[in-house]
């Protein structure tokens, strides 16, 4: 897995720096900017967002297309503006954004074909929301040969498919991280059980390896009841949480797929007064979910990189506009191979406390925090998710 063969490499990046309980989490992941990126995000210059209608004057923009408007994207635009700042974007003629999409492919390709029409556009890194969009794979298409760099970023597109669409993938090793949330089901409750996954819709590939990796890591005793979507209607997940407690009497775990499940799964428990029957694992940590899992209303979360996502797809799109060749070569340097157009923002597992049943032991490749270290990684960047 990518996961696995970046963790040497980057552990020896950043093996002088400590949280309290090992190395420093995978932020950032090359050589190159493992301090840079620290000083940008407490230099205190951190410069403002543009509308995506319109960048700042006489400037070309980066542009990071959201696929909704969850809290998991504040940590993305604070990594995009940390970049902005260190690379001085400005003083090279460019200006970085974040454009949040309104949940639907539908809205998501109007944007896009919007930045088709617009001089000013240089670089477009996108959250795809459906993988196997076909008019979403041809747009991206249509504004590379218009001379438009494009990424996906957090949710790639269906590389059998549509990998000529982008140049790369920058994000999490999304099947790789469904396993570890299955692992912790599966440590959890040894003896299995029934479970519902939860998601905003099913076709976006984060989704689709998310929840087939939970099955891989779960193991064959948990019994997959049902995937329930919600089309990034956060009513709509609440709604779903509780058809599927009373569609499914037997069902023993809830798996939070998309940032804004853990939430709604964790106010539909609360509001059945029936958190004993439940173990929860999730993606992601909104702020409210963390606040939950201190409260011990969920059992574990997989935590991806966010922040790192905005600034390595900053600076990629940079480095892809300018021509950089040198920092493409360490962020790809595998480029052409197999797997080699995938940049990993790496994962964590977080747990209440010390007192959890899951131990570093239980992982490999991944890193294991306390919710008091994991706080401090947060304090550490200024964010108050990820």
């Amino acid at each position: 897995m990518i996961l696995l063969r970046r963790l040497s490499y980057f552990c020896w990046i950043v093996s002088s720096i400590f949280l309290v309980g090992g190395c420093e989490p995978n932020v950032p992941k090359t050589k190159t900017t493992s301090t840079s990126m620290e000083a940008a995000a407490h230099s205190g210059k951190t410069p403002q967002a543009h509308s995506s209608t319109g960048g700042t004057a006489g400037l070309k923009r980066l542009i990071i297309l959201t696929n909704g408007d969850s809290p998991f994207w504040d940590a993305c635009r604070e990594g995009l503006l940390a970049a902005k700042s260190e690379l001085k974007l400005n003083e090279v003629g460019l200006d970085a954004v974040l454009d949040v999409n309104d949940g639907t492919a539908q809205g998501q390709l109007a944007k896009l074909q919007q930045y088709g029409t617009q001089s000013d556009i240089a670089g477009v890194g996108v959250s795809a929301i459906d993988a196997k969009n076909v008019a979403i794979a041809d747009e991206l298409r249509s504004m590379q040969k218009k001379g438009i760099k494009i990424l996906t970023i957090d949710s790639d597109v269906d590389r059998s498919q549509f990998g000529d669409a982008r140049h790369a993938f920058i994000g999490t090793d999304n099947l790789a991280g469904g396993k570890v949330l299955g692992q912790c089901a599966k440590e959890l409750k040894p003896q299995g059980g029934e479970y519902v996954t939860f998601v905003g819709l099913k076709g976006a590939q984060n989704a689709i390896e998310r929840i087939g990796g939970f099955g891989q890591g779960a193991g064959e005793k948990f019994i997959d009841k049902d995937t329930m979507t919600d089309e990034n209607d956060k009513t709509k997940a609440r709604d779903n949480v509780r058809n599927a407690i009373r569609n499914h009497p037997n069902l023993s775990v809830l798996v939070g797929i998309w940032s804004y499940n853990a939430p709604a799964i964790v106010d539909v428990v609360k509001e059945a007064n029936r958190r004993k029957d439940f173990t929860i694992v999730v993606f992601d940590a909104e702020p409210t979910a963390i606040t939950a899992l201190g409260e011990g209303s969920i059992d574990a979360m997989v935590v991806q990189n966010p922040f790192a996502m905005g600034y390595e797809g900053i600076r990629m799109l940079d480095a892809l506009v300018r021509d950089q060749k040198d920092v493409l070569e360490k962020m790809l340097p595998n480029y052409g191979k197999p797997d080699g157009d995938l940049f990993d923002t790496g994962l964590k597992v977080v747990v209440p406390s010390a007192d959890s049943p899951l131990k570093p032991s239980d992982f490999t490749g991944v890193e294991f925090l306390t919710l008091d270290q994991f706080q401090l990684w947060l304090k550490k960047y200024g964010l108050t998710g990820s």
